[in-house]
């Protein structure tokens, strides 16, 4: 017991009241289950060996993983998902989210803000406490949305984000919630929506615009191809970062972004998760025009309204004889992506990618 002699008693009564502090907090609680399950599920049952006395962090931790015992890394998992995804409907819940009505539609939207106003049909992802991060609903949502501005009698519709965030692409937790049937279901749907989501992009027949008000990420980035005109404020910025989250390209941008930018510079940002700064994204192609920040909102709506004024079917035929020449090989490379995806989506890479994003944002 030599090696003790070193410790007074008072730094052994501090440092057993910091470990006691650490475990009763409920916050702290939280984050050493889901510390816990993250080894169980990455890595089975706790096989390190028990931190020194006075280090009262890594002790909490060892601890809470030793307590799981010898449960199966799918039972883990399945826990880490379910713990997650509570965590996260109880924060959802707390941030109501203010619904909109189309005008002259009995539509309703629980995460978008859908207007009419000058000809002009603006979709508003309406998320922003949650970077208006896309759910499953969301997805639904938008591809109604969008289906029902195909055929009112605006003249063009905008896609625009409420808040600082334009959008922060996938809401994570859509890949915690696994159905009875497990992760090959979950893919299953997944693809299914996500194939109909690009297609809504793919067949949209009148001009479509995205004012791009703040970050874009993933998803959100890679549709911005399907558009007609991307206007974003200085500050926005573009980041596809799917290798690191074990996935690959969607929104057809395996084929528009190499053709827009040249192989290498997409290259660089769907495999290697280069962020583009706006100014970077306007030279590449990617985006129409960039605003300054102090100017952006009112400088693109008198813009816009000025373009809803042309006339509506000249704009949305010569849009459509854009279009029918890639149309075929845009449901084709959406098929492709979407394959892809789903094979992704049932990897351990994947999934275990996915967990340590939860896992760096729990840290103690």
């Amino acid at each position: 017991m030599q090696h003790l002699t070193c410790v007074t008693v008072e730094q052994f009564e501090q440092a057993k009241s910091k470990l006691s502090t650490l475990k009763n907090d409920p916050g702290n609680e939280v984050k050493l289950k889901i510390y816990a399950l993250f080894k169980q599920a990455t890595q089975g049952p706790c096989n390190t060996p028990k931190p020194g006395m006075l280090d009262f962090v890594n002790k909490a931790k060892w601890d809470a993983w030793k307590s799981l015992g010898s449960i199966s890394q799918d039972e883990a998992r399945q826990k880490y998902c379910d713990l997650i995804g509570s965590l996260v409907e109880a924060e959802s819940g707390s941030s109501a989210q203010v619904s909109a009505q189309p005008a002259g539609s009995g539509a309703t939207y629980e995460t978008l803000l859908v207007t009419k106003e000058d000809d002009i049909t603006t979709i508003k992802l309406n998320r922003p406490a949650k970077k208006n991060a896309i759910t499953t609903e969301m997805y639904n949502e938008i591809i109604a949305a969008l289906e029902q501005a195909a055929t009112d009698d605006s003249v063009i519709t905008v896609v625009t984000g409420a808040g600082d965030f334009y959008c922060s692409g996938n809401d994570l937790t859509n890949f915690t919630k696994i159905p009875e049937n497990g992760v090959e279901e979950m893919a299953r749907h997944g693809a299914d929506l996500l194939r109909k989501y690009v297609n809504a992009y793919i067949d949209f027949p009148k001009p479509l615009v995205a004012v791009v008000n703040g970050p874009a990420v993933g998803v959100s980035v890679t549709v911005l191809g399907l558009f007609d005109l991307v206007y974003a404020t200085e500050r926005a910025t573009f980041h596809t970062p799917f290798s690191q989250l074990g996935q690959s390209a969607e929104g057809c941008s395996s084929y528009i972004f190499p053709k827009l930018m040249g192989a290498a510079k997409a290259s660089e940002m769907l495999l290697f998760n280069k962020k583009l700064t706006a100014v970077q994204a306007c030279e590449l192609g990617l985006v129409t025009e960039v605003f300054p920040d102090s100017s952006f909102q009112s400088e693109v709506w008198t813009r816009l309204k000025a373009y809803a004024k042309l006339p509506r079917n000249s704009l949305a035929l010569s849009k459509q004889l854009i279009r029918s020449v890639e149309k075929e090989r845009l449901h084709a490379v959406n098929d492709a992506e979407v394959e892809r995806l789903m094979e992704r989506w049932t990897s351990d890479e994947c999934f275990n990618a996915v967990m340590s994003f939860f896992q760096a944002k729990a840290k103690l």
